[in-house]
């Protein structure tokens, strides 16, 4: 059984496109980020940077005690070792794989989530910001689009790579970004988005309340309140 800590943002979708696709058993533990819940002490024992998703693994394959898993891609290279699923089985298809996951986590995750920061919660208008991570994820997304121009999938087959990939594509639905010029990534993005597991993980995250608007309360929670001068 897996404890998974969730809330429906696009680092919480990733875990549940994995549990879905690999029919584990998990119980949702929702931790509400625009009310803090990231913060109190007992989420903080399994995720120490304060984030979102995490893991519990009750019955981990050495056959121990409970295994605690935070970061959203170690979560989903724990979740592939554990089933065998959704990874590689050769040194060359793991490689594959891994590359891709960390270029999921190292740029299109961070820059997208500062394309949505600065086009959608910042409380002050800055051209030079907005401009900067739109530029920089269309950049991610034209990458994206030549490595699917010869593949179905991004390592060749359904992996990990892919379920890290998929929830960060024009996430913002308040600051939508023109994907006409990418025909290969809305080809693939389709793709994944009519598998059945797909479907089902999505719709975890409509039983939650990612779609309320935004708060003076929670955005000091979630981004903190800018000083005045």
């Amino acid at each position: 059984m897996i404890d998974l800590h969730y809330w429906p943002t696009p680092n919480g979708h990733k875990i549940t496109l994995f549990l879905e696709e690999a029919g584990l058993e998990y119980t949702i533990h929702p931790v509400d980020i625009g009310a803090g819940d990231q913060f109190k002490p007992e989420y903080l024992k399994i995720s120490p940077n304060n984030k979102m998703p995490a893991i519990v693994d009750r019955a981990p394959a050495d056959g121990g005690e409970p295994i605690s898993v935070f970061e959203s891609g170690a979560i989903l290279l724990y979740l592939a070792n554990k089933t065998g699923k959704f990874f590689a089985d050769d040194l060359r298809g793991r490689v594959e794989v891994n590359q891709w996951l960390h270029w999921q986590m190292g740029g299109l995750g961070p820059m997208t989530g500062q394309y949505g920061h600065f086009h959608v919660y910042a409380p002050e208008d800055i051209p030079y910001a907005k401009d900067r991570y739109k530029r920089e994820v269309l950049r991610l997304l034209g990458v994206l689009d030549k490595r699917l121009a010869d593949r179905e999938f991004i390592a060749g087959h359904f992996s990990i790579a892919d379920m890290a990939a998929h929830p960060w594509i024009n996430p913002y639905t308040k600051a939508p970004l023109d994907l006409e010029p990418f025909a290969n990534l809305r080809r693939w993005h389709a793709a994944v988005a009519a598998r059945p597991a797909v479907q089902r993980a999505y719709a975890v995250g409509e039983r939650y309340g990612a779609k309320r608007e935004m708060t003076p309360e929670m955005h000091k929670i979630l981004f903190g309140t800018p000083e005045t001068k």
